[in-house]
């Protein structure tokens, strides 16, 4: 039994090497072995394919310039976002507690005046209850944007029914409800300017993003690339000239 478990251990195992084999020489045939290969075809994806000119290396070296710059820019702009963003949150988080606050406030207040009233009788009292509510949109400037808010203009309470028939519990109610539309106002207007200041944030992010790992080394491949090659084709000419110096030619030019 030991035998038959041993052979059949490395008949698994010789067939385990043969197909590493197999998958190592089918990369090596496709993929050749010279490195310059993939160098050169990393290179060639990387950089513009730009004739190798000093007009072209003046052009390549503004834009690089001008995307460097850009890159800060947009980096201390989204900077300056994120932290005006969490602001906003910690604005929001703390709007929401006072909301629940006052829906815990709010709404026991009116199961109880309808306890205390009554049902029937308290929507008699509010038919002849109506206010009115100024809503208007306010310019907010957050991290030099110009965004739209909320601004709500509470009524004043009055008292718009008669004394005889008026319970403190319904002018409680009425004030309490006053604060949670209040409070809500501000939420909403907060949370549309942190929503804007997020969808800002990814729009900026996109654009570092691009920067960084698509416009700065592309003009940075192109840059090295037609250095190297004004480089080379000065060191050919100048051999060429040596040459010819050498062959005593080069006294005719």
């Amino acid at each position: 039994m030991k035998i038959e478990i041993r052979k059949h251990r490395a008949g698994n195992t010789l067939c385990f090497l043969s197909s590493l084999f197999i998958v190592n020489c089918s990369l090596l045939i496709v993929f050749p072995l010279h490195k310059s290969f993939y160098f050169d075809s990393m290179f060639r994806m990387a950089r513009e394919q730009i004739a190798p000119t000093k007009s072209n290396l003046i052009r390549i070296k503004e834009q690089l310039n001008i995307a460097l710059e850009g890159y800060d820019l947009l980096e201390q702009k989204r900077e300056i976002l994120v932290m005006e963003l969490m602001q906003k949150v910690e604005q929001v988080k703390l709007l929401e507690k006072d909301l629940d606050t006052s829906i815990s406030t709010a709404y026991p207040c009116l199961k109880r005046m309808l306890m205390i009233v009554g049902r029937e009788r308290a929507e008699k009292l509010s038919d002849n209850i109506h206010y009115k509510y100024e809503l208007t949109e306010k310019r907010v400037i957050a991290a030099g944007m110009n965004l739209l808010g909320l601004e709500i203009k509470l009524p004043v309470a009055e008292l718009k029914y008669s004394p005889a028939n008026s319970f403190a519990e319904c002018d409680e109610t009425v004030l309490e409800f006053f604060k949670l539309v209040r409070i809500l106002t501000e939420l909403a207007a907060i949370r549309t300017i942190a929503w804007r200041l997020a969808r800002e944030v990814r729009k900026t992010q996109r654009r570092v993003n691009a920067l960084e790992k698509m416009v700065i080394p592309t003009a940075k491949e192109t840059k090295v690339y037609i250095e190297s090659a004004l480089e080379e084709r000065d060191r050919d000419a100048f051999f060429t000239s040596k040459l010819l110096k050498r062959k005593g030619v080069g006294g005719a030019f």
